[in-house]
């Protein structure tokens, strides 16, 4: 029976507030929310992936610049400009990849720059107005997307998500997820195929917890069981979010999406991308230039506290991988759906 699901985010009181989340790595057998009060905390929970998915961690960012600067209200203008750069440095430097993060903390910084004249309390007063619309606008982005991309989804069939794409990973409903629970909406008797994605299990713990929540039949398999179900005709169409998008349309996301949309182009399946405009990169043209999050060793080694891995040996545990857009066959994003994923394509819908 389909409940409903608390919000990942929730900012607290007014000044001074505090940010509510839902503690993802207890998932799924623990549901716990945790309040951050320092911004020491929104660092930790965007870094050890209490938090995580590209326009979640743009959101904790912003209301973690609040968190950080709420403190300063009765400094001088120049020490809170001081303590607000200090702020959104070091929340930029929690994870290099979702550009969300760095376009949530350059609103912020401009919405500060904007009011230079204004005291700390008016200022600070902006910028938690300014992080509410942030969050706003994410779940209105979610609700687009949904609808922009429920045509592109068969009436009856499978579909295969990688990682998790859902409400968990924004605001709202979700990016990728988004389109299937419009789709479910809609009457379409779709059945999701979630893959493991090792080595953190996201679609296992995560995606596959949203779904059952919200009523849409899922089966979890392992990553190297993908082909398989494509070969065997269980899987229609595969859809995915993404964390950075370059101006060619080049799109970065958990590590084997790229392994997923080969075997999706090798199967003639249709690979869809769902992610808001905030989530493209235009300053880099391929994604070439994505910088790739290399996580720590002990993930893999020690995943979820079982050595699995000898000592000694080398481990390798690169975040994400980009997948390049000739393999990508639309991009779904909140003003409408890039097809086909070309530079001139994704300069037309999303601009500069």
């Amino acid at each position: 029976m389909p409940v409903s699901i608390p919000r990942t985010l929730s900012w607290i009181g007014d000044l001074p507030g505090k940010l509510r989340m839902i503690d993802q790595t207890r998932l799924p057998a623990e549901f716990l929310e945790i309040d951050c009060e320092t911004v020491e905390d929104v660092w930790e929970a965007i870094k050890s992936l209490r938090v995580r998915g590209a326009p979640a961690i743009g959101v904790s960012a912003a209301y973690g610049t609040v968190i950080g600067v709420q403190g300063e209200i009765a400094s001088s203008r120049e020490q809170f400009d001081q303590k607000l750069s200090a702020v959104t440095d070091y929340l930029a430097s929690s994870r290099p990849t979702a550009v969300n993060l760095f376009w949530a903390l350059e609103r912020m910084k401009q919405v500060a720059s904007s009011f230079a004249d204004a005291a700390p309390e008016v200022v600070a007063a902006r910028l938690l107005a300014e992080a509410r619309s942030i969050d706003q606008e994410d779940r209105n982005m979610c609700t687009a997307i949904g609808q922009h991309g429920l045509s592109l989804m068969p009436d009856e069939g499978g579909v295969l998500t990688h990682c998790n794409a859902g409400g968990l990973a924004t605001a709202g409903d979700g990016t990728a997820l988004s389109v299937l629970f419009a789709a479910a909406a809609a009457g379409k008797k779709l059945h999701v195929f979630a893959d493991e994605t090792r080595p953190l299990l996201q679609g296992a713990r995560l995606t596959s917890w949203e779904l059952q929540q919200r009523g849409v039949p899922v089966t979890v398999i392992c990553d190297s069981m993908a082909a398989l179900v494509m070969r065997q005709k269980k899987v229609q169409a595969v859809i995915t979010g993404a964390d950075r998008i370059a101006a060619n349309g080049d799109a970065a996301n958990k590590v084997g999406t790229y392994s997923i949309a080969v075997l999706a182009k090798a199967h003639g399946i249709p690979f869809y991308v769902a992610a808001p405009s905030s989530t493209f990169d235009r300053s880099l043209p391929t994604g070439d230039g994505i910088p790739i999050e290399e996580r720590s060793r002990d993930e893999i080694s020690h995943g979820f506290g079982r050595q699995t891995v000898p000592d000694g040996v080398d481990v390798w545990n690169p975040a994400f991988d980009v997948t390049p857009a000739e393999l990508i066959n639309a991009i779904i994003t909140e003003r409408g759906v890039i097809e086909p994923v070309t530079a001139e394509a994704v300069a037309a819908m999303i601009g500069s």
